[in-house]
């Protein structure tokens, strides 16, 4: 009776470490229980998702509707604002825009656009690069602080038409 009872209690020791290791192990894998897996995928499937910041400038599609200026990302420092002569504004000047004018604060500051045929910038407190294109040509200006800076066409030796891409500030 007693090798019985012992190979009973063997057996059943066996099924149950069995059964255990099937629980633990989700879709026959090593590694967590079926429930914490159900669990945590539960909860991950309704959990807000990870905050990933891509720096589109807001209204950017009604902005380009309306005035035809293509704003695409920035840190929020450099923004677009209604040009009322304020000495503390940054002037661009095209020919395909009267003039977009844009307010900076902060310590500094970056914004990735478009603006077509740029050819003079009024800039403000702030020292400022722009980068600017002429077909596949690249160029970097420095804006003058408080003054005009003939860029792009009024810059080039060709009279090229550039495009704004980037304005860079900083105190």
């Amino acid at each position: 009776m007693k090798a019985r009872s012992a190979i009973l209690r063997i057996a059943g020791a066996a099924v149950a470490a069995g059964v255990l290791a099937w629980i633990a192990a989700p879709d026959g894998a090593a590694g967590g229980s079926a429930t914490e897996s159900i669990a945590t995928k539960a909860i991950a499937d309704e959990g807000p998702g990870d905050a990933v910041e891509y720096f589109a400038y807001p209204n950017a599609d009604k902005i380009l509707a309306e005035q035809k200026i293509k704003l695409k990302k920035g840190d929020g420092h450099i923004l677009l604002t209604e040009c009322t002569g304020a000495p503390d504004l940054m002037e661009v000047f095209s020919h395909k825009h009267e003039k977009a004018c844009f307010r900076v604060i902060g310590d500094k500051g970056y914004l990735s656009l478009e603006i077509p045929e740029v050819f003079g910038i009024k800039g403000n407190n702030y020292a400022a690069r722009v980068e600017m294109s002429a077909g596949t040509e690249r160029k970097t200006f420095t804006v003058n602080k408080n003054a005009w800076t003939a860029v792009g066409e009024t810059a080039d030796g060709q009279g090229r038409d550039f495009v704004l891409l980037e304005i860079r500030t900083s105190k």
